[in-house]
């Protein structure tokens, strides 16, 4: 066996509406496809090469502790002032690495997302 890519990342939503309103208007993501489903819903975006996914089905329960997620952005500084201008709530507030600067904000249920600047 050889994996040789991921097909996506997709984080628990429980509110179609405001999880769209979170990725789209605050984190402003464009979705490249939505599927209503029968007990849920299934909301794709692709940055760059990758795919990030909200979704609700019966398998899927929001947690802080599931998986993580972190975005590389181009102003660190400009997006934390954003954030905060959204009322965003902080998990880990801006931190300062030898190779990065980061912080840790939380989605409308709950699930941790990176935001993330590489030194160069």
């Amino acid at each position: 066996m050889r994996v040789v890519e991921f097909a996506f990342i997709v984080y628990p939503a429980t509110d179609r509406q405001r999880s769209r309103a979170f990725y789209e208007n605050v984190l402003q993501l464009t979705p490249a496809m939505s599927l209503d489903l029968p007990d849920g819903f299934w909301i794709e975006y692709e940055i760059g090469p990758h795919t990030l996914a909200i979704g609700k089905e019966p398998f899927l329960k929001p947690s802080g502790d599931g998986p993580h997620l972190a975005l590389e952005v181009e102003d660190f500084d400009e997006t934390i002032e954003h954030l905060r201008r959204w009322k965003v709530p902080f998990a880990h507030e801006p931190f300062d690495l030898p190779g990065c600067k980061a912080a840790i904000v939380l989605d409308p249920d709950g699930n941790k997302i990176g935001i993330h600047k590489r030194k160069r």
